[in-house]
């Protein structure tokens, strides 16, 4: 038996994704499975244990194709469902099996705030994909495997006994906490602090260190590899961030994580995700009583209002607070 998995994009929902992958290999342990994605996407798999071969898109969806026909699949498992995937399946001519996305359910809320969305999240919604196989929830949440190559082994003596994992990154501007609150957060904490994000947020990441201090805070955005980072995050006591990519790679470390949400909205299905076998230890801070929020699905360059309020009214004192208590059971850390 063959099964091949699609699912493109992105860092964070490829993550949301890997259920399915493990459970299908408990189901059926002689069977291959594939992965279908874009190139780009590719170092976030390619240490899974259970896949067998990865394919990436790259250029050309035809050349692609052609490669995905030779292994003669059994099953097609569609976790994307967009025009590429849905080509695909098409010239495959295999039993596909496909998520249901609930688009009209999702725009109802982000433009209206009528919440008709199903209660589950999206990778519950992706293992429901699996049932037409008699493949159930084992409850273990995500997966995430680093190769020992990208191993963190240097670590500042002021974070090798213990830090903070503060991830500043984001594909979009509303996604992102201000310059501002993140310097007032950085301060506010007596602990140990390593940035992540991207080489866009390298700026930002050197002024925080200017501003609260190199000895403190320790800026890794756009000096290290996403399974770099990820061993940051595994690595760290305390995992704070964004709605990114990051946020889902630490919940299948099992972290506590406390969550910035702004332009977005746990709602739609993106909150970190543990399995129902373990239990939650994120934190959600939204500020409250925004008749805006969310505006979109996955954020955008801008805010639609210009006052960019479910971020600037964010309240740090009170991030500072559940911080103590979490580092206080973790390492008996007293605040100064």
């Amino acid at each position: 038996m063959k099964i091949l998995i699609i699912r493109f994009s992105s860092m964070g929902d490829i993550v949301l994704t890997t259920p399915v992958i493990r459970l299908l290999r408990k189901k059926f342990p002689e069977s291959e499975i594939h992965f279908c994605t874009k190139m780009a996407f590719k170092h976030l798999i390619e240490s899974n244990s259970f896949i067998d071969k990865i394919y990436t898109l790259e250029d050309s969806l035809f050349l692609l194709i052609g490669q995905l026909r030779s292994e003669d699949y059994t099953y097609v498992i569609d976790l994307h469902k967009n025009i590429r995937s849905l080509i695909i399946s098409i010239f495959l001519w295999k039993k596909t099996m496909r998520i249901r996305k609930y688009a009209l359910q999702r725009y109802l809320y982000i433009q209206w705030k009528w919440d008709f969305l199903p209660k589950k999240r999206i990778s519950d919604r992706f293992i429901d994909v699996l049932k037409t196989l008699e493949v159930y929830d084992d409850g273990q949440g995500l997966d995430y495997f680093i190769d020992k190559n990208y191993s963190l082994d240097t670590l500042p003596h002021t974070h090798k006994d213990g830090f903070i994992a503060m991830v500043i990154g984001g594909n979009y501007y509303t996604k992102k906490l201000p310059l501002d609150k993140i310097i007032e957060l950085c301060k506010s904490i007596s602990y140990p602090i390593i940035l992540i994000g991207g080489k866009e947020e390298k700026s930002t990441g050197d002024l925080v260190a200017k501003n609260v201090g190199i000895e403190k805070v320790w800026n890794r955005c756009g000096a290290v590899s996403v399974n770099e980072s990820a061993d940051i995050i595994k690595k760290s006591k305390l995992v704070i961030t964004n709605d990114t990519g990051m946020m889902h790679i630490a919940s299948a470390f099992q972290k506590d994580i406390f969550v910035f949400w702004g332009g977005t909205s746990p709602k739609l299905g993106f909150e970190p995700y543990y399995g129902f076998a373990n239990r939650n230890k994120s934190k959600n801070f939204i500020v409250s009583d925004l008749s805006c929020q969310p505006c979109s699905k996955f954020g955008t360059h801008n805010c639609p209002k210009k006052h960019f309020a479910c971020m600037n009214l964010q309240n740090i004192e009170a991030v500072v607070k559940e911080t103590v208590l979490v580092l206080e059971k973790k390492c008996n850390f007293t605040q100064n």
